[in-house]
């Protein structure tokens, strides 16, 4: 799967950073490998814990409740409403921007 994340990231985020979306792209790893586990869907609410307690509270060590971290998911859920194909490096780009994190992936 040929996807360029830094060119997707920078459709919501034109100055992104490109060492912070490499580091974002290393931290998913394998889950990047399949269509699937590279996007997030918002409508599925087993993904959007997942993406709450494995990278908004693991990886960001976000200690906020979880409706604080929830509607900051919903926030991006909502920037990115009428995308049908919600790239997860996109996604965490977009949280960890949120939450002054950027900082961990570059």
């Amino acid at each position: 799967m040929a996807t360029d994340w830094a060119a997707d990231v920078k459709k919501y985020r034109p100055n992104a950073d490109d060492k912070v979306i490499t580091g974002i792209v290393k931290h998913c790893g394998i889950a990047l490998q399949r269509v699937d586990s590279s996007l997030v869907s918002f409508s599925d609410k087993s993904e959007t814990d997942r993406v709450r307690e494995g990278f908004m509270k693991k990886k960001l060590a976000l200690t906020e409740s979880d409706d604080v971290l929830d509607a900051a998911l919903a926030k991006v859920g909502e920037e990115l409403k009428g995308v049908n194909r919600k790239n997860r490096v996109t996604v965490y780009y977009m949280l960890a921007e949120q939450f002054n994190k950027l900082s961990l992936f570059g």
